[in-house]
């Protein structure tokens, strides 16, 4: 059997490496980017992609990426700290299930684990998708022509593969009022001052986060409410009229701010559609399920998705039917989720300065016990059956 895989990122590199290494499919990954991304953010790595990432065997790699953080301390314009949370007892109503890690560095992870089998190609992805005898035939953007029996949009929220088999982009979106950014810089200063501490301004409207990571640079994340989706198309002057007007260690940040080509910034949205698979065609990933960063675990989600998709592929003998299968099981987890992104979306970023204090009480609550393990069950989701189990459903 043959996939043709579009999406160099999580999800796309971790089916590609089950597909391949348990499967014994033979397996291509596209990826439109000329190179693999470095931009990216500061990810709490729990749930179920921890618990496919343990089957596949890789958590003592990914501990060996991840961070050490302290504590997420919310800070006022003068560098004062008006709340904070704390990470080893977050990580206690986990059972210690957690990682922070960069999320370049979780793309690296899977990337490395890939056998040299694997075709990877950078530079490259899909202008047409028709059926053929195989199944699908893709021709690409170079002019290639692949045959395959399977193929997976991994090619995230602004999925090309789903553009061409599912529909335009504007009716697969649901647009949650809020942009994001990250970026990466060089400031000793910022760095010896933030230690091994997330940091976040505590700011109504707008939000932005800096950590400092193992080779001396500082990584910030930004979030902030628009009205409008659209992408603008200078990211850095972006982040200037955004953000210039916060304290702190934030001017700093934006004075070094590198240019808009090296700054990853993009809508804050889910996807919403009513299948994830045409014949042969199937998505995985953001391309599907993106549960937006209000939700967290989209790096986690990506993982599991892939790890059933793959589980479901091996024990079906029409591809699809491993293809509903996969939906039916995996679905309801995505649908949990998203909902409980867009029910706490307000206090994500609050909107104004009531609801900043209201949140600041809250997460001086959440530093009791059993406050601690509320908190912990609302971010890890509604309880359903583990991993494992759900690997072990058959689809008929």
């Amino acid at each position: 059997m043959r996939a043709v895989i579009c999406g160099a990122g999580i999800a796309g590199l971790a089916l590609a490496g089950r597909l391949h290494n348990v499967l014994g499919w033979d397996v291509v990954v596209l990826e439109k980017a000329p190179k693999p991304r470095t931009e990216g953010y500061m990810i709490d790595f729990f749930g179920p992609g921890y618990d496919a990432a343990e089957a596949m065997g890789m958590l003592p790699w990914l501990e060996e990426l991840g961070y050490p953080v302290s504590e997420a301390a919310f800070l006022d314009d003068q560098g004062r700290c008006r709340a904070r949370l704390d990470y080893d007892r977050f990580a206690r109503t986990l059972n210690g299930r957690l990682l922070s890690i960069m999320r370049p560095d979780l793309e690296l992870a899977l990337r490395e684990r890939l056998s040299f089998a694997v075709g990877l190609r950078f530079g490259v992805g899909p202008a047409r998708i028709d059926p053929s005898a195989y199944g699908i035939r893709v021709t690409l953007t170079d002019g290639t022509v692949l045959d395959a029996d399977l193929l997976i949009g991994a090619d995230g929220l602004h999925s090309t593969v789903r553009a061409m088999v599912f529909g335009e982009e504007q009716r697969c979106l649901r647009y949650l009022g809020y942009h994001t950014a990250a970026f990466t810089f060089d400031d000793p200063y910022v760095h010896a001052e933030l230690g091994n501490r997330f940091c976040l301004t505590d700011t109504a409207e707008r939000q932005m986060g800096l950590y400092a990571l193992r080779d001396g640079t500082v990584a910030a994340f930004a979030v902030h409410r628009s009205a409008d989706p659209r992408r603008p198309d200078d990211a850095r002057s972006a982040l200037y009229r955004e953000y210039g007007s916060l304290g702190w260690l934030v001017p700093r940040a934006l004075a070094a701010c590198p240019p808009s080509a090296q700054v990853y910034y993009d809508q804050v949205a889910q996807t919403d559609l009513p299948c994830w698979s045409r014949g042969r065609v199937v998505l995985v990933g953001d391309a599907c399920q993106a549960v937006s960063l209000l939700a967290g675990q989209g790096a986690s989600l990506a993982i599991a998705g892939a790890y059933i998709l793959a589980d479901q592929l091996a024990g079906t003998r029409r591809v699809e039917d491993a293809l509903h299968g996969y939906e039916r099981l995996w679905r309801p987890v995505i649908r949990d989720r998203q909902r409980a992104a867009r029910r706490t979306a307000r206090w994500f970023v609050p909107e104004t300065a009531r609801r900043l204090r209201v949140r600041r009480a809250a997460l001086r609550f959440a530093g009791l016990p059993v406050a601690s393990r509320l908190a912990g069950t609302s971010l890890a989701g509604k309880q359903r059956p583990p991993l494992r189990q759900l690997a072990a459903v058959p689809t008929s």
